[in-house]
């Protein structure tokens, strides 16, 4: 999808290295694994219950009608959908696209006209300052290169323009099982942990100077489902990281992990016996571009 054409050599931004002195990940690798653990499963089946995410991120960014935005690792679209509610004109991009086609659905459902385009959050293939905004829920922060990646935000929005993301913190439900399954199967080393996105100091270090503002705000996100067995199943079977990291283990090493994150579930959750309700905390942050 890169177009040739196009002045790539403006880097707005400080681009942090975080690790420095490391052994540098081998970048492209890490991305292919991660690219076919999205493809895995069906993400959308747990990506839809998240919208009012989207939702809340669009009224903090104050989309506005006729507004460009694009939404980077939109997976299906929850972001995208928000932006064009509130009629802005939107580009939606993932890497895998199979999610995309699933917001493309989404979108002729509901009638709204959003742009799909399979785009890598890396190495975004749009011109400097194409955007008003760029959104992200729960996507830019599963990028290897955090640096590259906020680079490239920073990149293709405008002067002036704004950033919206949610992440999740790292003491959050998904940050603690982040930690279980990287205990599991661990990561590549050297890779940064993506909740890092959800600590106000780190997206200081990562947007830094070439930001005017950065505004944040931590939310709860609350997980329902019928039981605690009920989320696992959905998750094993949908979530591709977790899909993959079961699928890298034994039966011994399954077990294992499947007794830990019900443990787990166990401590999040607030609806006692009945269901399953586990708040999970995430990071609302405007990142305001600086202008010139």
């Amino acid at each position: 999808m890169e177009d040739d054409t196009m002045d790539k050599t403006t880097q707005s931004g400080p681009a942090a290295s975080p690790g420095r002195g490391a052994a540098q990940p081998d970048y492209a690798a890490i991305k292919a694994r991660q690219q076919a653990a999205w493809a895995t499963g069906d993400f959308a089946v747990v990506g839809v219950t998240l919208q009012i995410v989207g939702e809340t991120l669009a009224e903090a960014a104050d989309i506005r009608a006729g507004e460009t935005v694009i939404d980077v690792a939109a997976g299906n679209g929850n972001a995208s959908l928000a932006a064009a509610h509130r009629l802005a004109r939107v580009t939606s991009t993932d890497y895998v696209p199979a999610l995309l086609e699933k917001g493309r659905a989404r979108a002729a459902a509901e009638g709204l006209d959003i742009e799909f385009r399979e785009a890598d959050a890396e190495n975004l293939p749009f011109r400097d300052g194409s955007f008003d905004v760029a959104l992200s829920t729960f996507g830019v922060m599963f990028t290897p290169d955090h640096a590259r990646c906020a680079s490239e935000l920073l990149r293709v929005v405008r002067q002036g323009g704004r950033i919206g993301l949610a992440s999740w913190t790292p003491d959050s439900f998904i940050g603690q099982l982040f930690k279980v399954i990287g205990k599991a199967v661990p990561p590549p080393a050297g890779l940064m942990s993506p909740s890092l996105w959800g600590t106000e100091a780190y997206l200081g270090e990562l947007f830094g100077d070439a930001a005017a503002d950065i505004r944040c705000e931590r939310r709860n996100y609350h997980f329902r489902y019928a039981s605690p067995s009920h989320w696992l199943q959905v998750f094993r079977d949908f979530y591709g990281p977790l899909n993959k990291a079961f699928g890298a283990l034994d039966s011994h090493g399954q077990a294992l992990l499947e007794r830990e994150i019900m443990a787990l579930l166990d401590r999040f959750n607030t609806a006692g016996n009945a269901s399953l309700v586990v708040p999970s905390e995430y990071l609302e942050a405007v990142i305001v571009k600086r202008s010139a």
